[in-house]
């Protein structure tokens, strides 16, 4: 877990942001600064709720686990954070990290379907691998089959890449501006 200082809501939040442009490829990837519209709002939700909206994560990266035996288990730490539009990422698995780090962009995905991506970005985290190729697609399967998840029917890699299916939302950011979130584009 990520410690910061004890300070206002909006401190926090922005220090939160700038750890995880550590953890993400390019530190661009995750930009809310330059929203001057919704930037303040955003840095205070996610000061003053992130820690609760990580937890929901890590209980769906438990979930993940649980679906092998102990000494298969990588260590893995999650994070919800708003990815950049731009990028046009729901999720990440960043294999280049240690631990190995998955970030969910927990506005792009109504809070019902967060199992969905995290268990898509566990099977990059589970091989150490970034691609959607055969192994990928026995893990995923697995993976769904442990959860209650539909499993991947067709082995593609296109199929496997927004697998399993969920229906984004229609404004990623209200969530982050602490919003009621909509479902569909």
């Amino acid at each position: 877990m990520i410690n910061l200082p004890n300070s206002d809501a909006y401190t926090r939040g922005v220090e939160y942001l700038r750890v995880m442009q550590t953890l993400v490829p390019e530190p661009a990837m995750v930009d809310v600064m330059s929203n001057l519209r919704d930037r303040t709002t955003i840095c205070v939700w996610i000061g003053t709720h992130i820690w609760a909206v990580n937890e929901t994560l890590q209980q769906c990266l438990l979930a993940c686990h649980e679906c092998f035996h102990v000494h298969q288990r990588r260590y893995i730490t999650i994070y919800a954070v708003p990815l950049a539009q731009p990028y046009q990422l729901d999720g990440l698995c960043n294999i280049s990290t240690n631990p190995t780090t998955i970030l969910i962009d927990a506005g792009r995905v109504a809070p019902e379907h967060w199992l969905s991506i995290v268990a898509h970005e566990y099977a990059h985290a589970h091989l150490g691998s970034p691609g959607h190729d055969p192994r990928f697609a026995r893990v995923l399967a697995h993976l769904c089959l442990g959860l209650g998840l539909q499993p991947p029917s067709a082995e593609t890699e296109a199929g496997l890449r927004s697998h399993p299916p969920y229906i984004p939302t229609s404004d990623p950011l209200a969530f982050w501006r602490g919003e009621t979130i909509t479902v569909g584009r």
